[in-house]
């Protein structure tokens, strides 16, 4: 794999593991915004590339709150 975005759905559940502050949150946005299943995975992989451009291993709170806005601007982008 050469990007976070090209993990596969197995990947992803190994290198993005939140904890239950960050499970939290994003099950509330997935909630709030009617997010599908198929959008988590790519809201955990760019919730990894924030923590990995803050040098840290473990995705924080920070990391998914910053990560979910850019999903709702797809979103509008695309006309969903």
């Amino acid at each position: 794999m050469s990007a976070n975005a090209d993990m596969s759905s197995k990947q992803t559940r190994k290198y993005c593991q939140l904890d239950s502050a960050c499970a939290e949150i994003l099950k509330k946005a997935m909630e709030k915004f009617g997010f599908s299943a198929r959008v988590y995975d790519g809201i955990l992989k760019v919730a990894r590339t924030i923590a990995d451009l803050d040098g840290v291993n473990d995705i924080g709170t920070r990391h998914i709150a910053e990560a979910v806005p850019y999903r709702s601007l797809d979103r509008k982008e695309w006309g969903g």
